[in-house]
């Protein structure tokens, strides 16, 4: 008797497609990877072409620092003074003043009429004396004839020695008397001439003080002035400045309208205040210029000349408080520094640290610019700055 046995028997159909399923697993694991690398080479590859194509913001011009010969000033404030004044006064007393001649601010020559004093009683006094002289020389021509006379007979004895010598003292008498009156005849004419109040000097007419009708002593002011119109600038400087300064340097004064007047330094104070430890230096202004005694000033005085580190005003740019300059690197991107500056000439400042001397500086517009920023370099070089010109 035979047995028979059943087995799971697998159609050939199911195990294609079992192995037709793990074909397109692999083919699709496969298809992620490569899509996967290729995703990142496409990244890599633009994000290299960007940073490549990255734009300009800005065409700028490249400046150098540049060394120039700049004078050193000195700066300081002070007043504005005549250089000299002059008191105007009667040399006689007594007088009425009849008639003023000359305003404040009228210009004077030496031996100008500024006032005229009332005369008549000079005039009475010089007539007197003009009498009185003559008198005086007819005495002396009287007591000359009798003189004459008694030397004639003199030798014939007809004359006493005592008659001849009273002669002798009458005559010498008389002479001293005519010169007393004219000795008195000039005091009256000088008192006439006085009565005329003239200027001792050229001026400018600062003050007027005299009232017409007024009757004044001698000595008693009635002008002041400045003499020749010179008007000084008298700046206060410390112990440390005075010692740099000299007569005849150079200095400019800047009026309250802000005029600017050249001068030089006429004179340096010999001492320093005990009050305030400060000496005056005195600076002469030309006579035309529009400074007026009384006027506040603020003034520079040009030492010698030293080198100086130089860029254009443009180049700086202040932000927070501070001077920055913007340097160009060979890959053409920017980057901010900051500068100490000084002093400053015409469009130029002095740069006393924080540049190399070599540096690439962007002329101007840094002020739109930014740390990194990639800008166009100009081929066309800035104009070479001028070397002279005042500091301020």
């Amino acid at each position: 008797m035979s047995h028979t046995t059943n087995r799971p028997v697998r159609p050939k159909a199911a195990i294609a497609a079992i192995a037709a399923i793990a074909t397109l697993l692999i083919l699709a694991a496969c298809s992620d990877q490569q899509a996967a690398t290729g995703d990142k080479a496409t990244s890599a590859q633009e994000g290299t072409g960007a940073e490549t194509n990255t734009p300009s913001v800005l065409t700028v011009e490249i400046v150098t620092p540049t060394t120039l010969p700049w004078p050193q000033t000195i700066q300081a404030n002070g007043t504005l003074a005549a250089w000299q004044e002059v008191i105007v006064s009667p040399e006689t007393g007594g007088l009425r003043i009849a008639e003023l001649l000359v305003e404040v601010g009228s210009h004077v020559k030496r031996g100008q009429v500024l006032a005229r004093l009332a005369d008549e009683s000079l005039q009475n006094d010089l007539h007197k004396q003009q009498a009185v002289l003559a008198q005086a020389q007819a005495s002396l021509d009287k007591a000359a004839s009798n003189l004459r006379r008694a030397r004639m007979v003199e030798t014939t004895g007809g004359l006493s020695a005592q008659s001849i010598e009273e002669s002798k003292i009458n005559e010498a008498s008389a002479r001293a008397s005519l010169a007393s009156a004219k000795a008195d005849l000039a005091a009256a004419e000088l008192k006439l001439r006085q009565s005329r109040i003239v200027a001792p000097d050229d001026g400018l007419v600062s003050s007027r003080s005299g009232v017409l009708g007024h009757v004044v002593s001698a000595g008693t002011e009635l002008f002041r002035l400045v003499r020749q119109g010179r008007i000084e600038w008298q700046g206060e400087v410390d112990a440390r400045q005075l010692s740099e300064v000299r007569a005849g340097q150079r200095a400019s004064v800047t009026l309250p309208d802000g005029q600017a007047i050249d001068g030089r330094v006429r004179l340096v104070g010999p001492v320093l205040s005990t009050s305030t430890g400060r000496a005056l230096v005195y600076v002469g202004l030309p006579t035309d210029s529009p400074a007026k005694v009384g006027m506040f000033g603020k003034g520079s005085i040009e030492l010698p000349a030293q080198a100086a580190v130089t860029l254009p005003q443009t180049a700086l740019v202040a932000r927070d408080g501070r001077d920055h300059v913007y340097l160009v690197d060979k890959d053409s991107k920017v980057q901010s520094v900051v500068v100490t500056v000084g002093r400053r000439q015409q469009q130029r400042v002095e740069v006393v640290g924080g540049l190399k001397p070599n540096a690439r500086v962007v002329a101007s517009g840094g002020a739109f610019l930014s740390d990194g920023a990639k800008v166009t370099v100009a081929t066309t070089p800035p104009a070479a700055p001028a070397a002279s010109g005042n500091s301020h």
